[in-house]
């Protein structure tokens, strides 16, 4: 059996109906004072924390410890602004995927948690074709968007590994915030290009049948 991944700590920055994947850039403006403080405190440290979606009716436990799901997203600031009013601009990079394990007692006005990486498992058999119905499918939502027919191009690149181009599309593409919940809680490869692939498909007929 592989061994267990390394612990990791991170604060949490819960948000509702947000999806944060790997190989995406979130950009955040984080006015709450309790996010700022933690904004503050991961650029004195290593700069990474996780997004994480808010459970149904987080509402009325808003301003406490809300549920959320269990699988989130882990990355980096990559770059960041400090307004006059002590809001923040910032720019997350995705890194990975993490399981929540338990929530850290802490002192701190956000939430820390422990949480281990999840690792993507590859593709059994040859997911090129689904891929390339993944590009097709892109194709007919632009066209029938009217958008650029080159916007997805770098999400769509040949030469990245399958998983980025399904994370890369889902975060871009993909409107309904449980099916992104979904993805991204999908860590077979070949699944997850398979459900975003009928995604797209069926999307794209909303959309032409909507125009009908």
């Amino acid at each position: 059996m592989p061994s267990p991944t390394p612990a990791l700590i991170l604060p949490i920055f819960p948000l509702p109906d947000v999806a944060f994947f790997p190989h995406t850039l979130l950009p955040l403006h984080v006015f709450e004072a309790r996010y700022r403080a933690m904004v503050m405190d991961a650029l004195a440290r290593d700069r990474r924390l996780a997004v994480v979606r808010l459970r149904p009716g987080y509402e009325t436990t808003y301003a406490g410890k809300p549920a959320v799901h269990a699988v989130a997203g882990a990355g980096e600031i990559v770059s960041w602004e400090r307004l006059a009013t002590g809001r923040y601009n910032i720019l997350l990079k995705g890194d990975c995927r993490v399981r929540l394990a338990s929530e850290k007692p802490s002192d701190t006005l956000y939430r820390l948690v422990t949480a281990h990486r999840l690792e993507d498992v590859p593709p059994a058999t040859d997911v090129a074709p689904v891929v390339g119905r993944i590009r097709g499918a892109c194709g007919r939502l632009l066209r029938a968007l009217d958008r650029p027919a080159d916007l997805l191009d770098t999400a769509l690149a040949e030469g990245q590994p399958p998983g980025a181009i399904a994370d890369r599309i889902a975060s871009a593409v993909i409107p309904d915030a449980d099916l992104r919940q979904e993805l991204l809680e999908t860590l077979d490869v070949a699944d997850r290009l398979d459900r975003l692939s009928r995604a797209l498909d069926q999307l794209v007929n909303e959309l032409l049948r909507g125009r009908g």
